[in-house]
């Protein structure tokens, strides 16, 4: 079950997750894997990642971005 407006700006959309208070502080943000693809699509995504020098992985149809530039170390 997703909370989303049915209308959203792809653009506006976009901006919100790197917005928030946690990717400020370097930390992590999570969305809906398939609301980044219906919404924005992967390739947007990935592209913004890019440009901010971020990271993500996903798993469980949740995809984590990492908003900083520190080394990702997969534990198990």
């Amino acid at each position: 079950m997703s909370f989303l407006p049915d209308q959203i700006r792809p653009d506006d959309w976009l901006c919100a997750p790197f917005s928030a208070r946690a990717a400020a502080q370097g930390g992590v943000v999570r969305r809906k894997t398939r609301d980044i693809e219906r919404i924005v699509g992967m390739d947007r995504f990935l592209a913004e990642l890019d440009r901010r020098g971020f990271r993500a992985v996903e798993n469980a149809g949740q995809t984590i971005a990492f908003c900083n530039r520190e080394e990702i170390r997969l534990l198990r």
